[in-house]
C-alpha cells in the first residue's frame, strides 16, 4: 500500500495549519533573507520545498549527500531538480575526512559505539551543514513535534542557544500530524522518496536506517540499535522550549 493511502488523514484544523505554515514561510522570506531550507529530501521537507515552489518564494533549497544514502533518495534529489524552479545546492562531507575517518574505524565505525556514529554523523552531515548555512540569517526545517519525544517542545520559530551570529531557525510544520504531512502530499501530489512506501517514515544514511514495524515511533528505525536518548546526529540539538522567539 503507498504511504498515501495509509497515513493521509487531515486533522480537523489542517486548514489552519496550512495557513499558519504558508505565513511562517512569507515571514522569513521577507524579513530574514538570505536565507535557505535543508531538505533531507523526507515527507515533511517535500512539502516544504512544494510550498516555497507553489508560493514562489525566493528560499533557495540544500541537500547534504553524505556519500550513505539510499538510491532512492538520490533519485528523488534528481527529480526535484528536474520538476522544481527553486535553486538546489548539495553539499558533501570533505573527501579527506571520510577517508580518514574510514580508514581508521572501518567502513561500520557507527555500529562500534555511539562516539563513533557521532563521529560519523560529524563528518557527513554537521560540517556541510556549517557550509551551507554560512552566511544566512535564517534556515527552514521540517521538524515536527510529535516525530519523537525529543521533539516535543519543537518551536514554530528558535532562536539559536549562543550568540546572534547564528540563524534563526523556521520550522513551519511544527504543529502538523503526520496524517497532515501525507493528506497535503496526496492532494498536491507531491513527489516522495518511495521507500516510505516501505515503512521507512524517517529516512537518512542507509546502514542507519531500516523499517519500522507497527506501534513503533516515527524514528525507531534510525540508529535503532541505540538509546533513544542517543537518536540525533547533530543538525538539530537546540533546547527548542526556551528557544521559541514571539510570532510576528
Amino acid at each position: 500500500m503507498k504511504a498515501t493511502e495509509l497515513h493521509a488523514r487531515a486533522s480537523s484544523d489542517f486548514a489552519a495549519k496550512l495557513v499558519r505554515s504558508q505565513d511562517l514561510l512569507r515571514q522569513a522570506a521577507r524579513d530574514f533573507a538570505p536565507l535557505t531550507q535543508a531538505s533531507s529530501l523526507g515527507a515533511e521537507d517535500m512539502v516544504i520545498s512544494h510550498l516555497i515552489e507553489q508560493m514562489q518564494l525566493h528560499i533557495p533549497i540544500f541537500v547534504l549527500d553524505t556519500g550513505k544514502l539510499h538510491s532512492e533518495t538520490l533519485a528523488l534529489l534528481e527529480l526535484l531538480r528536474a520538476q522544481y524552479q527553486t535553486p538546489i545546492t548539495v553539499y558533501r562531507p570533505l573527501g579527506e575526512s571520510v577517508v580518514r575517518f574510514v580508514a581508521r574505524e572501518g567502513h561500520e565505525a557507527m555500529f562500534k559505539s555511539v562516539g563513533l556514529r557521532k563521529a560519523c554523523c560529524e563528518i557527513r552531515k554537521v560540517e556541510p551543514l556549517a557550509r551551507a548555512l554560512a552566511g544566512q540569517r535564517a534556515w527552514i526545517t521540517g521538524l515536527r513535534r510529535d516525530q519523537a519525544d525529543s521533539r516535543t517542545a519543537v518551536g514554530e520559530i528558535e532562536q539559536p542557544e549562543h550568540t546572534s551570529a547564528k540563524p534563526v531557525k523556521f520550522n513551519p510544520l511544527a504543529a502538523w500530524s503526520w496524517g497532515d504531512v501525507w493528506h497535503f502530499i496526496a492532494s498536491e501530489q507531491v513527489p516522495y522518496n518511495p521507500l516510505h512506501n516501505s515503512f521507512y517514515p524517517s529516512i537518512g544514511c542507509a546502514p542507519c536506517t531500516r523499517a519500522i514495524s507497527a506501534g513503533e515511533d516515527l524514528r525507531a528505525g534510525r540508529w535503532w540499535w541505540e538509546s533513544e536518548a542517543t537518536k540525533e546526529c547533530g543538525l538539530h540539538t537546540s533546547q527548542h522550549a526556551r528557544n521559541q522567539v514571539a510570532h510576528a
